[in-house]
C-alpha cells in the first residue's frame, strides 16, 4: 500500500500530567503561594500591582481557584445571594450591574436567583442557596413567606431588601415606597387636569400597590369607578398593546368615535406596558396625548425615544444597588450580626413629565 493510501493517524491530544496549582501560579507572578492566595480571597490585603500579576498570572496558567478550599479555611465564601423577580425586562438593570460591580471590586461573587414574582419560589431558592453557605443575602421586596423567615432568621448573616420599605424589614433596607409613587402620579395627573383614568398593572405585588394607590388617591379626589386591568407579570410590549384593545373593545359601538370613549389617560405599572400601548395607539390612529394620555413607571432606557417620549417616574437603580452593596460590604467588614446596625435608606423617586402626558 502506497503512502498516499495510508490512513492519516492523528496525534493524540496532550493532557496535562496534573492540573494547575496555586504554586505555579505563584513561581509565574514571583510571589508567594500566600500571596496568591491573599490577591484571590482578600484582594483587600494586597497592593494593586500585586493583585494585577497573581490576576495575569492566573490568566496565563489557566489555574482556577479551588474556591471551596479558600471557604473552609477563612469560614468565608466571597459570595452573595441576589434575588430578583425576574430579567426579562431592564427595569432592574442598574441596581444589579452597580450591586455586583462594588461587590466584585471587594473580592466577592454574585449568586443570582429568579423567584417569577413568588414569595414561594424565593423561599424554594432561600433554602437551596443557603446550602452554599453565602456570607450575605440580597432580596428584592419586603414580602416573604414563613419559611423564608426561619431559614434567614438562623442563617445569621448580613440581609439586605431592596426595592421597597417596611416598618420593620428583615435587616437592612434599602428602596422607595411603592404607595408613595401611586399617590404622587395621581395627584400629578390630577394637576394637569385629566379626569377620566384607566389603570393597566402587570399582577405582580409592588406594581399592583402601586396601581392601588393611584385608585385610592383618586377615589380620594372624586374620581370613581377606575378601571383596573391586569396583565400577567412581568409586563411585555404584546400585553400592553392587548390591554388598550381590550379598553376600545369595552367602549360602547354607538359611540360617535372611539376617542370619545377613551380615557382621558391612562396610567401604567411599567414603561414595558405602556410603550405596548403606545404601539397599539398608533397602529390605530389615536393620537397621545391628544386622544389618550399615557403615563408609566421605570424610565427605562428607551422609554426617553419613544415616540411620544415617555411619561414616567424615576427611580435611582444605581444609587439602590451601590447603598445595598455598601450596607453589606459595611456588615462584612464590621462583622456585626443582623440589626446590630440599624440601616433604612429611602432612595426616593421622581416624576418624570414627557410628550405622551
Amino acid at each position: 500500500m502506497s503512502d498516499a493510501a495510508m490512513p492519516t493517524q492523528k496525534s493524540p491530544v496532550p493532557r496535562p500530567v496534573s492540573s494547575v496549582t496555586l504554586a505555579d501560579v505563584a513561581r509565574v507572578a514571583g510571589v508567594t503561594g500566600m500571596t496568591v492566595s491573599r490577591a484571590l480571597h482578600r484582594p483587600e490585603m494586597v497592593r494593586r500591582d500585586t493583585r494585577e500579576r497573581v490576576l495575569e498570572a492566573v490568566r496565563l496558567t489557566g489555574y482556577v481557584p479551588n474556591l471551596l478550599a479558600g471557604a473552609l479555611a477563612s469560614s468565608k465564601s466571597r459570595l452573595v445571594i441576589l434575588l430578583l423577580p425576574t430579567i426579562a425586562t431592564s427595569i432592574f438593570t442598574d441596581t444589579v450591574q452597580t450591586l455586583m460591580a462594588t461587590l466584585e471590586r471587594a473580592g466577592y461573587h454574585t449568586l443570582l436567583g429568579i423567584t417569577g414574582y413568588s414569595i414561594a419560589h424565593e423561599e424554594v431558592l432561600v433554602e437551596t442557596l443557603l446550602g452554599r453557605r453565602p456570607d450575605g443575602v440580597i432580596l428584592t421586596g419586603v414580602d416573604h413567606t414563613d419559611g423564608t423567615l426561619n431559614r434567614l432568621s438562623k442563617a445569621n448573616v448580613p440581609i439586605v431588601e431592596i426595592w421597597d420599605v417596611a416598618d420593620r424589614p428583615l435587616d437592612m433596607l434599602v428602596g422607595f415606597s411603592h404607595e408613595d409613587v401611586g399617590t404622587a402620579v395621581a395627584r400629578h395627573l390630577l394637576n394637569k387636569g385629566y379626569q377620566r383614568f384607566a389603570v393597566v398593572s402587570a399582577n405582580d405585588p409592588r406594581g399592583m400597590r402601586r396601581s392601588r394607590a393611584v385608585i385610592n388617591e383618586l377615589t380620594a379626589h372624586g374620581v370613581h369607578d377606575v378601571p383596573l386591568h391586569l396583565r400577567e407579570a412581568p409586563g411585555t410590549l404584546q400585553s400592553g398593546r392587548e390591554a388598550l384593545i381590550h379598553l376600545l373593545s369595552r367602549i360602547d359601538a354607538d359611540a360617535a368615535d372611539l376617542k370619545s370613549g377613551l380615557p382621558d389617560v391612562i396610567v401604567c405599572s411599567t414603561d414595558t406596558l405602556a410603550l405596548g400601548i403606545l404601539a397599539e395607539a398608533a397602529s390605530r390612529g389615536l393620537r397621545v396625548p391628544q386622544d389618550v394620555a399615557v403615563m408609566g413607571f421605570g424610565d427605562l432606557s428607551h422609554a426617553a425615544h419613544a415616540y411620544p417620549t415617555l411619561s414616567t417616574v424615576r427611580v435611582d437603580g444605581v444609587a439602590i444597588g451601590k447603598h445595598a452593596a455598601d450596607a453589606i460590604l459595611n456588615r462584612f467588614k464590621t462583622g456585626a450580626v443582623a440589626g446590630d446596625e440599624s440601616l433604612r435608606i429611602d432612595a426616593g423617586f421622581t416624576i418624570i413629565e414627557r410628550d405622551s402626558a
